[in-house]
């Protein structure tokens, strides 16, 4: 039983020698020595020792030696593995930390002013070693070392500074999400979200890009048969609606958000009673819209948008031959200046923009399109206007496979007011198929309606098809 206890003791000074070593960068111990004191303690004396429940071996084991076999072991279940922070600097992008050149600047004194001579000696005289306390001081010299030398040498590199990666965003939500540590390697090595790294002298520089691009598309078919014979009559019909959505925004998660958009829509439906038309366009729009925005506060942004709107077809009515739009017949121009709400979490999306100046500019560039029936007085091509904006938008994640798309875009002059508010209910089937609800409704009381004394309208299409997003 002594000599057990004799020989785990050895063990135990031996595995903590080695590992002080290593932290002093004085001794190294090879696969080999390492792998024959593995089989030796784990297989031999470990056995023998359940009856002294001693566990330093087994801790130190553990510390030095088992980590590295649940890193390299992928059937090891997750475990909980504490990593070593205090060579971050050398593996950020390169940065200008203040503490080398404070260390290599700031003055120095004989030994003897900085404490007592009677307190030189005192650990000496204690018996206290204090080497490893010391650790973090040793490797923090060493790390200043070399960013000093990058500095001198290589100072066209430097991309941050100490003070903008503390208050980088980007770096503080990193570091919340990093909770738990895997044992697995990959899991370990977490993706840098900065895009655009380049390899420049053997070194990785990750250059930041806060523009985020995307779209997507979507070809929409509804299809109604009735026979010649039915009881009921009626008619069969057809109609298509494919719609486009480009979007490019900047983001510096700081202060400053831009966001441009693209959006087209164009579907027909067909007229078996018309007599002068096989088909009909039903929905027409092209917009460009244009928001950028500067940081007030947590929610709140001053915000200046513009807008473009017009169409890409001629327009008729059903069983007339009267041109009732065309191709920038309206356009219509708006800019505004305003404070823009933005609220986001994982299921909501939502912005609300309250313009209070905002100029509106109308325009009719067909001789065919009665200028009249949009506002305008007869013989003009142009008319503008003054007036505020009320602008919100929500994507809402409703459920797994369904969402909506909501915009409201209400303008008024105080003498008129024009409101659209299109929805957008999308029932994702999977990646590539999907049914929409597009339901669009419109007051606009600035000229007389075509048909009836209701300013009101509204347009609905239910359909099916195919969807892609990028």
């Amino acid at each position: 039983m002594k000599k057990n206890k004799l020989i785990l003791s050895i063990a135990a000074m031996a595995f903590s020698i080695g590992a002080l070593a290593q932290e002093q960068d004085t001794l190294t111990v090879s696969d080999g020595i390492q792998g024959m004191m593995k089989e030796y303690f784990i297989e031999k004396l470990v056995p023998q020792a359940d009856t002294l429940r001693l566990d330093t071996v087994s801790m130190l084991y553990e510390r030095y030696i088992g980590v590295l076999d649940y890193l390299n072991d992928p059937t090891t279940p997750p475990r909980i593995i504490y990593l070593d922070p205090d060579y971050y600097r050398l593996f950020l992008p390169f940065t200008y930390y203040y503490s080398p050149i404070d260390r290599v600047s700031a003055l120095t004194f004989p030994e003897r002013l900085k404490r007592p001579v009677g307190e030189r000696d005192a650990n000496k005289q204690l018996g206290l070693d204090l080497t490893p306390l010391q650790k973090k001081e040793r490797i923090n010299r060493q790390v200043d070392k070399a960013l000093l030398d990058a500095y001198v040498n290589i100072p066209q590199r430097i991309r941050f500074t100490e003070d903008e990666v503390a208050n980088a965003r980007i770096v503080k939500s990193d570091l919340a999400k990093e909770d738990e540590r895997r044992a697995n390697v990959g899991k370990l090595v977490k993706k840098n979200p900065l895009k655009d790294m380049e390899r420049e002298g053997g070194v990785d520089i990750h250059k930041p890009n806060w523009w985020y691009t995307g779209g997507n598309s979507s070809l929409q078919i509804t299809q109604n048969y009735i026979s010649d014979n039915w009881y009921k009559g009626g008619e069969s019909t057809n109609a298509v609606l494919a719609t486009l959505q480009l979007f490019a925004n900047y983001n510096d998660r700081e202060k400053v958000q831009w966001e441009n958009l693209l959006d087209a829509k164009l579907g027909f439906s067909s007229a078996p009673s018309d007599q002068y038309h096989d088909y009909l366009v039903n929905t027409d729009q092209l917009r460009l819209y244009s928001k950028l925005g500067v940081q007030a506060a947590k929610y709140w942004y001053y915000t200046i948008s513009t807008e473009f709107k017009t169409q890409f077809c001629n327009g008729y009515k059903a069983n007339s031959e009267t041109m009732s739009s065309a191709f920038f017949a309206p356009a219509d121009w708006t800019t505004s200046v305003g404070m823009d709400f933005k609220f986001k979490n994982k299921k909501v999306n939502l912005s609300v923009f309250l313009a209070p100046i905002t100029y509106m500019l109308r325009y009719v560039g067909a001789k065919e399109v009665n200028e009249v029936a949009f506002g305008l007085e007869e013989g003009k091509c142009v008319k503008h206007n003054f007036g505020s904006n009320i602008r919100p938008t929500l994507n809402w994640q409703i459920a797994g496979n369904i969402s909506l798309d909501s915009r409201m875009d209400f303008q008024t002059t105080y003498h008129w007011a024009r409101l659209e508010w299109e929805n957008t209910v999308n029932f994702t089937i999977n990646r590539y198929f999907s049914t929409k609800l597009y339901v669009h409704a419109r007051f606009d009381d600035s000229s007389a309606p075509t048909t009836g004394s209701s300013h009101f309208q509204l347009k609905e299409l239910l359909s099916f098809g195919i969807n892609y997003k990028w």
